[in-house]
């Protein structure tokens, strides 16, 4: 970094080694850059993921969609290294041209239907299965308004705020300072819904929580961008009361265990294949003790 004030160029060049911490899986082009397949389990529906929060929004509904006896929600979880590129995969790029975690194939019909954005996956199993999304037409708009305000949202927190406060190779005042007052006026807005309703929809538990509650309810404890002292998460009362009773739902532990390969080896299932394997497949019981 230097004092020369940045002009930009009449035409942008990539530069690989300007990215930060993720430059050497970013690139300006889509497609894929290797050819791998994909695994395929024994469930109908095959999810390739990581424990980010937008993949934790899919194994949360899925795993809340199974408490409630859906027997059709029984899926396999594959892991998806995004540190590595995996997500250039060419049978990842076949289900996801975007090639962004999660994507989901449901192979219950005649043929096979691709499914990717978390957003999209969420409400498509919503309908699917007849679960968490409100029949009547007030409330449901109300639950798919909050599900497309995180989608609208989220984007601010994690590549605006969250890049430039813990990933950026330098830190630049006016970024972390513009993005840090977005983020806090989100919460607000969160911290004002929530003070007269139990959930994001109302009295209800619906999508709209699955997907609000991995970023934001992750802010709001200082698990994401090691940013809560700063951001004073603890303030925005009506939130956390929210958070917490969201992360005692027994579907949500075990939604947040699935790909996760960081922190307590106890919480971390890389791969989900069955409803034993929180049992028998975690880190702590594959790996011998050091």
């Amino acid at each position: 970094m230097t004092d020369t004030p940045y002009v930009p160029p009449k035409v942008w060049t990539w530069n690989k080694e300007n990215g930060g911490q993720f430059a050497s899986i970013n690139r300006p082009i889509a497609g894929p850059t290797h050819d791998r397949e994909l695994p395929v389990g024994k469930h109908p529906l095959q999810l390739y993921s990581l424990a980010t929060p937008n993949g934790v929004k899919v194994t949360v509904m899925l795993e809340e969609l199974l408490a409630l006896g859906h027997k059709g929600a029984e899926y396999d979880a594959w892991l998806i290294r995004i540190g590595n590129g995996d997500q250039f995969g060419s049978g990842f790029v076949d289900i996801n041209p975007n090639s962004k975690i999660p994507a989901l194939m449901d192979r219950s019909g005649p043929e096979p239907i691709r499914v990717f954005e978390s957003g999209s996956i969420l409400f498509y199993l919503a309908e699917k299965f007849g679960a968490f999304l409100p029949k009547d037409t007030k409330t449901r708009t109300e639950a798919m308004s909050w599900l497309f305000w995180q989608m609208g949202s989220a984007p601010y927190l994690g590549g605006g705020f969250g890049h430039f406060y813990a990933y950026a190779p330098f830190k630049i005042e006016y970024a972390i300072d513009r993005f840090a007052m977005e983020v806090k006026r989100q919460l607000d807005v969160l911290d004002r819904r929530l003070a007269d309703n139990e959930y994001l929809a109302g009295k209800e538990y619906t999508i709209a929580d699955m997907a609000v509650w991995p970023w934001y309810g992750a802010l709001a404890k200082g698990l994401v961008y090691g940013a809560g002292e700063f951001l004073s998460v603890q303030d925005y009362k009506n939130v956390q009361r929210w958070t917490d009773e969201i992360a005692k739902r027994p579907a949500v532990k075990r939604g947040r265990m699935v790909n996760r390969v960081s922190g307590d080896p106890a919480s971390q299932l890389h791969e989900r294949h069955d409803a034993s394997d929180f049992e028998t497949k975690t880190q702590d019981k594959l790996t011998p003790a050091t």
